[in-house]
């Protein structure tokens, strides 16, 4: 790709193409150089992206910029420095895909460096699915990450589900127990009014009111049916940590069944999202029917049981037999929810036709983070 300074705006925008083009841009690009800073995101950009063009078997141009081959940077070394060079987002994605698209060697053999990686669900993901090549010293820390990870989730989550399905605000009730998410800003204002001071223009708290909660005691099961196949990770990621976080819950008994073309009854370990995801196996094709009724079979209070199926709803059987036990389950008046798959980026992806069929049944099909997840499975309970 040729670039024309005269085609740029600024010298901004010459630094930025010289970063993007690395290798095969010339050096100075319309006299603007690499130095401090730039010369170092030059360095961390060429260490990991370098070995896209290594692995189509393209040579260095001769007499270009150097670079730090792996000989040079080890895979710790280049971590802590990207770490402070780029924006977190950035730098997340970037050793994401140091582990899944370029399998750092280094990263996969020393589990201390894969320890002190920022475990993300990004990260997560691509150890998942690589876990079964690893060293029985790597799989230990692959454990670990995928610990932090889960325990990062929940610490986010467990409050949306707590606060939904255990307790409502009480307003006739008044509470001295301080808590944000309680606190009643207009019975507060309303109450210290007569504190108001005209000099300085400020209301005076004296008495902050904050709201009761009351305990809900829910008799219900949920249900959760989870696509385990290969597109579904995030979903999987973020479904296990729902179950563990709604098995700590009193009164809510969860059975956890995931599917690809079998189905696994992981009940038994729903209450530990790590054994969960180390026990998952991403792949295969999609049969949903099946896996809808297994879980059918499980229901014994139909009145008293929410089932979610989450899943891209791509059935790779014939739909019939799923169709059939959604209505049969929705004729029993269990309260019946779809979730359909999100991407990374939180957009929905799933087949509409086939959600709009199971709609037809009985379900209720939408696509939701796992927190607006928390607040549609208590007003389905209320």
């Amino acid at each position: 790709m040729t670039v024309q300074p005269d085609s740029l705006a600024s010298d901004d925008a010459l630094r930025r193409w010289r970063l993007i083009l690395g290798r095969y841009a010339a050096r100075p690009m319309g006299g603007v150089g690499m130095q401090g800073e730039d010369w170092k995101l030059d360095q961390a950009l060429e260490y990991l992206y370098g070995r896209e063009y290594d692995g189509r078997g393209l040579a260095k141009p001769a007499g270009g910029p150097g670079s730090l081959d792996p000989t040079q940077l080890r895979a710790i070394d280049w971590l802590n420095r990207s770490r402070k060079l780029f924006p977190q987002e950035v730098f997340e994605r970037m050793q994401t895909q140091a582990i899944d698209r370029y399998q750092l060697t280094s990263l996969l053999n020393d589990p201390e460096v894969l320890r002190s990686m920022d475990a993300t669900p990004g990260l997560a993901k691509a150890l998942l699915g690589m876990r079964g090549r690893l060293s029985g010293q790597m799989r230990d820390a692959v454990r670990d990450v995928i610990r932090k990870t889960v325990d990062e989730i929940t610490r986010r989550l467990k409050s949306d589900f707590v606060n939904a399905l255990v307790g409502r605000r009480n307003r006739q009730r008044r509470s001295l127990v301080p808590n944000a998410q309680s606190f009643d800003a207009r019975a507060t204002i309303a109450a210290n009014l007569k504190n108001y001071s005209a000099e300085r223009g400020q209301l005076i708290i004296e008495r902050p009111l904050f709201n009761a909660r009351v305990k809900r005691n829910l008799p219900w099961d949920v249900v959760l049916c989870v696509d385990q196949s290969g597109s579904m990770m995030d979903s999987v990621i973020y479904s296990s940590v729902v179950a563990g976080i709604m098995s700590s819950l009193p009164a809510v008994r969860v059975k956890l069944v995931v599917f690809d073309t079998s189905v696994v009854d992981l009940t038994h370990l729903a209450h530990d999202p790590v054994e969960v995801l180390l026990t998952v196996q991403l792949g295969g094709g999609t049969d949903i029917g099946r896996a809808v009724r297994y879980c059918e079979s499980l229901i014994g209070n139909p009145q008293r049981t929410v089932f979610t199926l989450i899943s891209d709803f791509e059935e790779g059987a014939s739909p019939g037999p799923l169709l059939a036990a959604v209505q049969r389950m929705a004729q029993a008046r269990v309260k019946l929810l779809g979730l359909a798959a999100l991407d990374e980026s939180a957009n929905p992806v799933y087949d509409r036709q086939m959600a709009q069929r199971l709609a037809s049944q009985g379900m209720h099909v939408a696509a939701l983070t796992p927190t607006h997840f928390a607040q549609w499975l208590a007003e389905v309970m209320n």
